[in-house]
């Protein structure tokens, strides 16, 4: 399936960059781009949502991507008149029906085909709502018991799946995948924990296999050999009761022996599990990269792997391995859209790390909030091109040298700004240092370590071990100042909260204080630092009770990323008491109150309370600056304007590197105040 080419590339990466032929597909190099579009600027949405879209993969087909899968599009569903469905992706036209979608996908297809880069449409009834095979669920967090498909419901799909196909080789793409895996509708019908039938559709594994065949079958007639028609399908299911890893192999088995497919796209997890098929940081890289190899020894057709491969030596390692075809990277590519530049040019060192905290699906899914990625602000902004350059660098002092501060005078050295950057501990990185100090969260330390070489190279002047005066700082000659000081820990107002055993996230972290063996956290943080604190004690022997307010442990961490943890944590026997607020902290017990009920309790025998309470905003520099009025170009960003995570941090700095650069290339009379 192609020989390694090692001509022009680095020699660390020979099978990555070999080209192979897949269906009708010639590639370059044995990287996809798995789904991942509907988040930055829906291709389906706005002129705009669609520019932001294509200007985003475009940039990463320049810079190598031979295949982008990524046009993932929701079937039209159908429902009786009056019914509203629910669940993910369970809309009722879906994208294929849309009016311009044939003009969208053209766009989309010519743009990155001038690159050279292969498209393929993601057909996908993900969800399963209201459709399934049985009156059966799908998981044990999600209790919806679906209408059961009919052999009229079915053919009706099939017929819409093939005129999908159709619509979208009109749209000069050059594949279709079918969505079988994730909570998809074919899926329960593979799987026998949600297919329970009695007829031709249910039982044995032909006839469990029989709706997608058909669905296949009706695609092939569409297209016939003009596109490359390929599944993707998990390689095992997550819940006890469904197939595990041979039956797996044997769907996949059955599927190729059709004649219908090219591919096997080959993927762990499901939406709502451990583990989730978005794995986050708790899993290893490519972990799952053997069953992949199980699968591709078994059948003759290509086989794509997705999984947390969030680094060239990662797909390198699976695919010199012979443990896939090509290697599905999507986080990776968000993270850095030049990774194969870097990796071809031989300075792999210099790819921006994926942390694989899942910001960039959950704030669209969970928080309702915009696309964003922890580590890379400028993802999603590539419509709007670099940052412009200075021909009179101005200077600019950035006083903290946490995520906000580094970001930002990165991004404006980088740009040709004179940047200077305060510090006032030895060491740069703010509380990002002790998240890295987390178990699991060695990718938080790797990204410290990219960003503080990336500061080096744009030639900041960072000072370690400074602090920042009112003086100094007006001292400092500089034409902009920008505040990044961070915040302070939180010491909520319970009483008893000021006594000698109770203890503080960061020192615990830090290793500065040494808990009891009998812990209690205190959670008033609605993200993952409670539940890694818990993490690392239980981790050291300690027996651990976590304390929420909150009707559930961290409400804004999202299923992608919740299971991983929550498992981690269950296995280790941390005890987990949501809706239960703090109210006292006395020697040995802890009091808490019902925040719906009122209803007191205590928990004995406790050694030790660490506050997990989240930040206070230490904005005090920027409160003096702005005060004495003796400069007017001062700004606040970070925690010292509102404690928030990484990804509010970068964005932050992002927003305010963008003001400051282009204010510069304004007018004076235009500038804004």
């Amino acid at each position: 399936m192609g020989e390694p080419a090692s001509i022009g590339q680095d020699e660390r990466y020979p099978h990555l960059f070999a080209p192979i032929t897949v269906g009708t597909m010639r590639l370059r190099n044995r990287v996809m781009l798995p789904p991942h579009a509907s988040a930055i600027g829906n291709i389906y949405g706005t002129e705009e949502e669609a520019a932001r879209n294509i200007a985003y993969f475009e940039q990463r087909a320049r810079a190598g991507v031979a295949w982008v899968a990524s046009l993932s599009t929701h079937l039209r569903n159908h429902v009786i008149p009056g019914f509203e469905p629910t669940g993910v992706g369970a809309a009722t036209l879906g994208f294929f029906r849309l009016p311009y979608f044939v003009e969208r996908v053209q766009a989309f297809s010519d743009a990155l085909h001038a690159h050279g880069t292969a498209v393929s449409v993601q057909i996908v009834h993900q969800g399963g709502m209201p459709h399934g095979p049985s009156a059966t669920l799908s998981a044990p967090v999600i209790n919806l018991v679906p209408h059961v498909m009919t052999r009229a419901d079915i053919a009706e799909f099939v017929r819409e799946y093939a005129y999908s196909a159709r619509l979208s080789l009109q749209g000069r793409a050059d594949g279709v995948e079918l969505h079988l895996n994730h909570d998809d509708v074919h899926e329960w019908f593979l799987s026998p924990y949600t297919n329970h039938r009695d007829d031709e559709y249910g039982g044995s594994l032909e006839n469990r296999c029989r709706f997608a065949v058909e669905t296949l079958r009706a695609i092939r007639d569409e297209v016939g050999g003009s596109m490359t028609v390929g599944v993707r399908l998990n390689l095992r299911e997550e819940a006890p009761e469904g197939y595990d890893a041979g039956a797996g192999i044997e769907l996949a088995q059955y599927l190729e022996s059709t004649g219908f497919i090219d591919y096997v796209h080959g993927v762990v997890g499901s939406p709502w599990g451990n583990p989730s098929y978005i794995q986050p940081t708790y899993y290893e890289p490519g972990q799952w990269a053997d069953l992949a190899g199980r699968l591709r020894a078994a059948i003759s057709l290509p086989v794509v792997h997705t999984g947390r491969i969030n680094h060239p030596d990662v797909a390198e390692r699976i695919l010199a391995a012979g443990q896939a075809d090509l290697v599905g990277m999507a986080r990776a590519h968000i993270a850095d859209g030049d990774l194969l530049v870097k990796a071809r040019e031989g300075h792999p060192e210099q790819i921006r790390p994926c942390v694989g905290g899942n910001e960039c699906i959950s704030r669209r899914y969970v928080e309702g909030l915009g696309f964003g990625c922890a580590v890379n602000p400028g993802t999603s902004r590539e419509v709007d091109g670099p940052l412009p350059r200075s021909a009179r660098p101005e200077r600019l002092l950035v006083v903290g040298g946490g995520p906000a501060g580094m970001e930002l005078a990165a991004l404006m050295a980088e740009a040709g700004r004179r940047v200077t950057l305060w510090e006032k501990d030895t060491e740069l990185g703010g509380q990002l240092r002790y998240a890295a100090l987390a178990p699991r969260h060695e990718m938080y330390a790797a990204y410290l370590t990219w960003q503080r070489e990336r500061l080096r190279r744009a030639g900041v002047a960072v000072e370690l071990g400074r602090e920042a005066t009112l003086e100094a700082a007006l001292g400092a000659a500089a034409d902009t100042i920008a505040v990044a000081t961070g915040a302070r820990a939180r010491r909520p107002p319970i009483l008893g909260a000021d006594a000698p055993a109770v203890l503080e996230i960061r020192d615990v972290l830090a290793g500065r204080a040494a808990p009891g063996q009998r812990v209690v956290v205190v959670a008033q943080d609605d993200h993952v630092p409670p539940l890694s604190l818990a993490d690392y004690l239980a981790g050291r022997g300690h027996q651990v009770t976590l304390v929420f307010a909150t009707p559930s442990p961290a409400p804004l961490l999202g299923r992608y990323i919740s299971g991983g943890i929550l498992g981690r944590l269950d296995a280790q026997e941390v005890v987990l008491r949501a809706m239960q607020e703090v109210v006292r902290i006395e020697p040995g017990r802890v009091r808490t109150r019902n925040v719906y009920s009122l209803r007191e309790s205590t928990i004995e025998d406790v050694d030790t309370t660490v506050l997990a309470c989240g930040g206070v905003s230490d904005s005090r520099l920027y409160d003096e600056i702005v005060a004495s009025g003796r400069h007017t170009d001062v700004h606040l960003l970070g925690d010292a304007y509102a404690p928030r995570r990484l990804v509010f941090a970068t964005r932050q700095a992002y927003a305010l590197a963008d003001l400051l650069t282009h204010r510069e290339t304004q007018p004076a009379a235009a500038r804004p105040a």
